[in-house]
């Protein structure tokens, strides 16, 4: 589910239309936390795509999690 670099970072591999991955990614998550209102996409609450800690890029996101 999880690419990881050689700086330690982390880039969701099915991208930015994975709605139930990134869901189920996020309900194994124990640092989960929802952004703000306005940055909000996905329907479901706990998603990746409604982290915080996630930036996207070009293709998907990133999550910063670990370096928080």
């Amino acid at each position: 589910m999880w690419r990881t670099d050689a700086m330690g970072g982390r880039e969701f591999l099915h991208g930015r239309d994975a709605w139930q991955a990134a869901a189920r990614a996020a309900e194994e998550c124990a640092a989960f936390a929802a952004d703000v209102d306005e940055e909000l996409v996905a329907e479901e609450e706990r998603s990746c795509y409604n982290c915080r800690f996630r930036r996207w890029s070009a293709t998907s996101f990133n999550c910063l999690k670990e370096r928080v």
